[in-house]
Order: C-alpha cells, then sequence, then structure tokens
C-alpha cells in the first residue's frame, strides 16, 4: 500500500508546482500547529502551503522541471504554492517570518526561474496587482503626463526584478535599430508611386 500511496503524492506535488505561477520553498521547524493556520489564513486561498516530504517532493520537482529546489529540500519542508499575485503571497510569507523567525524562507521559483531568498523579499517591496489596478484607474482620469509617470514607475519596478533573477536584461535596442533604416526604405517606395502614376496617364493622354 505505500507505493501507491507515495506515487499519489508525487503525482499530486508534480501537479501543483505545474498549475501554479511560483513556489515558495520554507522551514518550518518549530511553529506550532495554530501557527501553520494563521500562516494559511495569512496567505489566502490563493496560496496552497502544504507541509511535504523532501524525497517525494525533490521526485516531483524533478517531473516538474524544478530543480532549484533540489539542494534546499532539507530540514521540516513546506511549499507555498501560489496561484494568484506572486507579490501578495511574498509579502506574507516575509511578513510572517518578520514576526515569527522560526519560519524560514529558503528559496522559490516563479514563472520557471530560480530565486533566492533575497530576491523572494525584493519581489515582496514591489506593489500588488490590486494596487497597480487601482492606480491605472486613477490615472485614466489624469493629466497625460501624470498617467505616463505612473506607468513607468511599475515597468521600473519589474525591470529591477527581472535583473535580480537573471543578473541582466536581454539587449534588445540594437535589433530595433538595425531594422530603422528598412522601415524607412518601405515608408520612402509609396512615395515614387504617384509619379510613375502621372507619368504613364500623360502618355496616355498624349496618344
Amino acid at each position: 500500500m505505500a507505493r501507491p500511496d507515495k506515487a499519489a503524492d508525487v503525482a499530486e506535488l508534480t501537479e501543483n508546482f505545474k498549475s501554479s505561477n511560483g513556489a515558495v520553498l520554507t522551514e518550518y521547524r518549530g511553529l506550532t500547529v495554530a501557527q501553520l493556520r494563521d500562516l494559511r489564513t495569512t496567505l489566502g486561498d490563493d496560496v496552497n502551503y502544504a507541509v511535504v516530504k523532501n524525497t517525494l517532493t525533490k521526485i516531483a520537482a524533478k517531473d516538474a522541471g524544478v530543480e532549484s529546489f533540489d539542494s534546499l529540500l532539507q530540514g521540516p519542508s513546506a511549499i507555498a504554492f501560489v496561484k494568484g499575485d506572486p507579490v501578495v503571497a511574498a509579502k506574507g510569507l516575509r511578513d510572517f517570518a518578520k514576526a515569527n523567525p522560526l519560519l524560514v524562507i529558503k528559496g522559490g521559483v516563479l514563472d520557471g526561474k530560480a530565486l533566492g531568498p533575497d530576491e523572494i523579499n525584493k519581489l515582496a517591496d514591489l506593489e500588488s496587482r490590486e494596487v497597480l489596478l487601482a492606480k491605472l484607474a486613477g490615472a485614466m482620469k489624469a493629466a497625460p503626463q501624470q498617467a505616463v509617470s505612473l506607468f513607468a514607475a511599475p515597468l521600473s519596478q519589474a525591470a529591477r526584478l527581472f535583473a535580480a533573477l537573471q543578473d541582466k536584461l536581454p539587449a534588445e535596442a540594437a535589433p530595433v535599430a538595425d531594422e530603422a533604416p528598412a522601415a524607412e526604405a518601405v515608408q520612402d517606395a509609396p512615395a515614387d508611386a504617384p509619379a510613375e502614376a502621372s507619368t504613364e496617364e500623360t502618355a496616355s493622354a498624349d496618344s
């Protein structure tokens, strides 16, 4: 009976990894059942905070293509599987860890990218999707210049986050610059068309 049960547990963990936007691995050594219950309440319905077995989780993570957890799966482990806004989940975990130091954030994964504890803290510092939407609604009523400034702020925050994840941002400026002459050539082409048409019309009229 043990093997079918373990296979079912691995399958469930694998599905959690695959169906989640992100996952955060924590160690909960010393936390009481009541504290874990409070943490689940704090994280809300969009986060499944599950106590896991390290051996089975290593198998499930590998099956789901998550390799960054392998070396971190030591001691009492629990994973926050995030199906909603990852910023909200990161804030909840960080704030709970501050109030309850026995909760240790060990690492995570977001959209397939490995995250360290410091990067999860940076993610927690960003504004949530709800806050950005509220600001967007306000920007629709603001002057265009104010709206442009507002949109620039979240984009710069996202850039800082991706820089933390990837160490550098992809250089996309060069290909765009290379395409500019071609675009100008296309724009110049129609300018000659009326002249040619005018010449043909003149020839027809003379004949």
